[in-house]
Order: structure tokens, then C-alpha cells, then sequence
């Protein structure tokens, strides 16, 4: 038997993605793994507080509990991720910039309000990019293709 077989590889995945803007206001947010309503809220606080006030000379990197927040700035709007501590910091932040890139080719220069009127959808392109908190999708054009497959289908 191979020794990767008994290897827990849930401990490699996104634990969770919060999309946020400079107030403070989640206008997304996906757990992957079970957490109360209250403790979820205090997470929200938690990483807003983190991500917010961080110089921005600073890696976009940061410690959080036993994890870590890997985050990046667009416009107005902060996109995190909380993996493990172990987790590849480059890989992650890729990630977060192909989705926006698909975000911004879907709703043809993306804003926050396109967020907040189509969440349904903006959770679709998350759920065709991100499952069960692994990286499933990783080409933009395969993740807009299936996209507009689903668009026709409305």
C-alpha cells in the first residue's frame, strides 16, 4: 500500500473565501469547512480587521490563528483566503487573481454592485473554480465556456 493513501489531505484545502469591501461589508462568503453563524461572523471581523489596516508594503500574507490569510486588493474590495500554514502563498494568490479575471470577462468589467445583484452567479463561477475547498478549474477559458453553457440555459 502506498503511504500517500492514508494521508489526510483534508488539511490541504481553503478553509474559506470571504470577498469584502473597505467598510467592512461581506459580499461573499463561502466556508468549506462547519462553523456556527456567530463564529462566523467573528471571522469576518477577524480577517476584515487584519486585511484592512496592513501596510500595503507588506506581504499579502498573514498569519490567522492556525492558519493563513492570503488576500489581495482590487478596487474596493479585499478577496481572502484562509488556507493551511503550510499551503504554496503564489499559487493561492494566483488564484485569487484568475478568479477575478474571470469575474471581470463574465460581468465585462466587474464592480460591486454586479456582486451584490448577482450573487447566485458570482457563487456559480466559485463553485465551477473552487469545490469542496481544492482547486478544481484552473483554466479561465474552460470556467467561462461552462459559464455561458449555463447562461443559455436561463
Amino acid at each position: 500500500m502506498s503511504p500517500f493513501v492514508s494521508q489526510d489531505y483534508s488539511k490541504f484545502k481553503i478553509r474559506f473565501i470571504l470577498l469584502q469591501n473597505r467598510q467592512g461589508k461581506t459580499r461573499l462568503a463561502k466556508y468549506y469547512i462547519p462553523l456556527e453563524d456567530s463564529e462566523k461572523h467573528k471571522v469576518e471581523y477577524e480577517v476584515h480587521r487584519l486585511v484592512v489596516n496592513r501596510d500595503p508594503k507588506f506581504t499579502n500574507f498573514v498569519e490567522f490563528r492556525t492558519h493563513k490569510v492570503i488576500y489581495r486588493r482590487y478596487a474596493g474590495l479585499f478577496f481572502s483566503l484562509c488556507v493551511d500554514m503550510t499551503d504554496n502563498e503564489l499559487a493561492y494568490l494566483e488564484s485569487i487573481h484568475l478568479f477575478v479575471e474571470i469575474l471581470d470577462h463574465f460581468f465585462s468589467n466587474v464592480c460591486e454592485l454586479d456582486l451584490v445583484f448577482n450573487f447566485h452567479k458570482v457563487y456559480l463561477i466559485l463553485d465551477e473554480f473552487i469545490l469542496a475547498g481544492e482547486l478544481q478549474e484552473t483554466s479561465k477559458k474552460a470556467i467561462i465556456e461552462r459559464m455561458g453553457e449555463l447562461e443559455k440555459l436561463d
